[in-house]
């Protein structure tokens, strides 16, 4: 029997792409899902189906809430997790796929820099240097095709809700590495749900779905959504506040270098159009995220 070892280097990168592939997947999932859903009604599908499958793993653990870990658990479930699957579903109405992929690459450069401001972490010129490259990239990406006044070639400022949510994977790595150390990241995770699953359900039940129903894939495109509540919120987080605890918060968000590359191939077997321009930028933001890790 194969026993995975966290502490062990080679298991953290095959960890990392592990995570990788089921965040470069979410992408087009969200994607599936609105086709039939609102923007709210998947973000809030995603929080509640993931609060569900935690429940058997809250009522084990939630006698180990308490006043050193209950502000960390409420900044991860809010911060962490609710206002990056709302921002995802918001600029995927108007991006593709694999661009929301590309910019969420950003989360390394906002886990140093908030952990610079916050948290005490010492850096190097060096790794300044790759966050201002990284930000170059993203604004580049972003801004490629707003030049031009007319109101629709500005969809890519919604890539600006992206960059929020890396904000918030930022916030999030830093607490879950340098504020919780009583807990592991199964118990992190799932303790987080259970502040903001209820809240979500509620939503949903007063939530119109009369124009879901109007569609007929909408019972396609839900399995999308359960899929991407399961696979990229479920089982990913947990492995990634995991992997935080054993390697680094830089680490572990580093998980975003491989990520374009899978949202990019979901994106183009699924038609998108992607240009060679974008290389370009994509370029500047890796060179960034590599500069901030570069120890």
């Amino acid at each position: 029997m194969i026993k995975i070892d966290l502490k062990n280097k080679n298991w953290q990168w095959i960890t990392l792409i592990l995570l990788s592939f089921l965040w470069g997947s979410s992408f087009i999932l969200m994607k599936k899902g609105l086709e039939s859903y609102s923007q709210y009604q998947v973000a809030a599908l995603r929080i509640f189906i993931s609060f569900l499958a935690f429940l058997p793993i809250i009522a084990k653990n939630i006698n180990k809430i308490n006043r050193n870990n209950i502000k960390s658990l409420l900044i991860i479930g809010f911060i962490g997790t609710t206002i990056p699957a709302f921002m995802f579903t918001k600029a995927q109405t108007k991006i593709d796929s694999s661009i929301a992929g590309i910019l969420n690459s950003l989360a390394p450069l906002f886990t140093l820099l908030i952990g610079l401001l916050f948290y005490k972490i010492k850096t190097r010129p060096l790794n300044a240097l790759g966050i201002l490259l990284g930000l170059i990239g993203a604004m580049g990406l972003i801004l490629k095709d707003s030049i031009n006044l007319e109101i629709g070639n500005k969809n890519n400022l919604y890539g600006l809700y992206i960059i929020i949510a890396a904000i918030c994977y930022g916030i999030n790595a830093n607490q879950v590495k340098y504020k919780i150390k009583d807990l592991t990241g199964l118990q992190i995770t799932s303790l987080a749900f259970l502040f903001i699953g209820p809240p979500f359900g509620i939503y949903l039940l007063f939530s119109d779905f009369s124009n879901v129903i109007a569609n007929e894939n909408y019972v396609q495109n839900l399995i999308f959504i359960v899929i991407l509540a399961l696979f990229s919120s479920v089982i990913a987080l947990s492995i990634f506040n995991t992997l935080i605890q054993y390697s680094s918060a830089l680490f572990a968000t580093s998980v975003t270098y491989i990520i374009p590359i899978f949202a990019i191939l979901w994106g183009l077997f699924d038609g998108e159009v992607f240009h060679l321009s974008n290389i370009i930028w994509l370029i500047f933001i890796f060179g960034g995220v590599y500069l901030v890790n570069k120890q």
